[in-house]
Formats: C-alpha cells, sequence, structure tokens
C-alpha cells in the first residue's frame, strides 16, 4: 500500500461490503473468508462497541427480535455468536488486506484501534466516518490509520474543492461517496489534492466498471463475484 495522504494508483481495491454479503449472512466469519476467495482485494464492515469496550462487527448495532437491545449495552458474551469481533476478524483472514471500516458508534474508536494494534495491523486499517471534525481527533489518536470521509454530495454543503481541500488540511485520506455521486472530473479533483476516492454501492458489472474508467481508487459491492469480475474486464482493456 502506498504512503498515507498517497491515492491508490491505478489498481483499485476491491472492497468486499459486510463481507461477501450478497451470498453468505454479512459481517459473519463465513462472508470474509468466502470474499477472499472469490478475489476480493479487500474488506469492509461497520464497527459497534460492548459495554465492556469490545469493538464488534455488525450492520445496525441493534441484537434481539422481541426485546431489542443496543449493542453498546450489551457485554460481548451477551452478543449472538454470529457477531463477530474485530479480534475474531484479525484472526481468521490475518492482516495483509486492506480493511476499512465504517465507526457506526464513534465510541468504539478506541476499541477498533486497539484491535488493529493487537494484531499490527493498523497500516492496513481505514476508518471511515461522515463529520471530518471527528476524523481529524481519530488522526490524533494514531498517526498512521487511515481515514476515510464517508458521505455523500447531498450531505456536503460546501463546493468539491473545498471539502478536497479541508479533507487534506484535516488529514483525512479518502473522499467516500456513493457510486452515483462520482463522475470522472470529481475524481481527477480528488487526486489533485492528493485524497483517493472511494465508490461505495456498486452493485452490478456495469456499475463496477464505470467507476474504474473514471480513475477510482477503491470500489464497494455486496457482489464480489461481479466486482472481480468487471476489474478484470477492465484490466484487460488495458
Amino acid at each position: 500500500m502506498p504512503p498515507r495522504n498517497q491515492p491508490l494508483g491505478p489498481a483499485a481495491v476491491l472492497f468486499a461490503h459486510r463481507g461477501a454479503g450478497a451470498h453468505e449472512p454479512p459481517h459473519t466469519i463465513e462472508a470474509f473468508r468466502l470474499a477472499l476467495r472469490l478475489g476480493a482485494t479487500g474488506l469492509a464492515a461497520d464497527a459497534w462497541v460492548t459495554s465492556d469496550g469490545v469493538a464488534v462487527l455488525d450492520r445496525d448495532g441493534v441484537v434481539g427480535r422481541l426485546r431489542r437491545r443496543r449493542i453498546r449495552a450489551c457485554r460481548r458474551d451477551e452478543l449472538p455468536d454470529h457477531i463477530p469481533t474485530l479480534d475474531d476478524l484479525y484472526a481468521a483472514v490475518g492482516i495483509t488486506h486492506p480493511l476499512s471500516i465504517d465507526v457506526r458508534d464513534p465510541d468504539a474508536a478506541p476499541a477498533v484501534l486497539a484491535a488493529a494494534r493487537r494484531a499490527d495491523a493498523v497500516g492496513e486499517l481505514w476508518l471511515g466516518h461522515p463529520t471530518i471534525e471527528l476524523l481529524a481527533e481519530w488522526r490524533g489518536a494514531d498517526p498512521d490509520v487511515r481515514l476515510v470521509n464517508a458521505t455523500a454530495i447531498r450531505a456536503i454543503d460546501e463546493s468539491p474543492e473545498r471539502r478536497a481541500s479541508a479533507l487534506r488540511d484535516a488529514g483525512v485520506d479518502v473522499l467516500s461517496l456513493p457510486r452515483a455521486d462520482w463522475n470522472a472530473g470529481l475524481v481527477t479533483l480528488m487526486h489533485r489534492f492528493e485524497r483517493a476516492a472511494w465508490g461505495r454501492d456498486a452493485q452490478h458489472v456495469r456499475m463496477v466498471v464505470e467507476l474504474l474508467h473514471m480513475g477510482i481508487d477503491g470500489v464497494f459491492s455486496d457482489h464480489v463475484d461481479r466486482m472481480v469480475d468487471a476489474a478484470m474486464a477492465v484490466g484487460g482493456e488495458r
């Protein structure tokens, strides 16, 4: 991987969103393992923290069908077995693939960083959140972790150029937007400010191909097989 604050270059990272979420139950160890077998070059997950300080991976942070409880109100040993900890994920798949974590509960950030440090995996960790100010705080917590402004165009009040400048000034490495928000000019703008550009929710081959033709640096999909097929097709054009 390139040094922090540098774009990823011509080979985009193929992030399996919540593991191979279209093929196995999302956020399970089985989904993450399958994603890598299908050819994903990166993994993406959502993180929460339990009441006893353990970083766990889950979509909405709520467990139970009848008596709904927030994960942050539960101890780790009270959670269903299918919800893995971040330590579990590192033990299952190793630390050599980029791991993008959307920190859904900001209080989970210290626990996520602690798990990454235990695994010696901070260099491949990307922490995502919509708020630049919060990301800047995390930069102070660890100078090596990479940071992702995960947002949408409709949520950005300033111009794209001002947003790119703000990301650079705050030490945030990546702008992550839904696939439909990107165009080639916006990707070029991010690269001019030495920020990487990531496209989320690319669920069909044509969507992935469009992003790759724009020069995107990271693609997120639940359909890992389609994403890998699209990347191979674009690679064959070169």
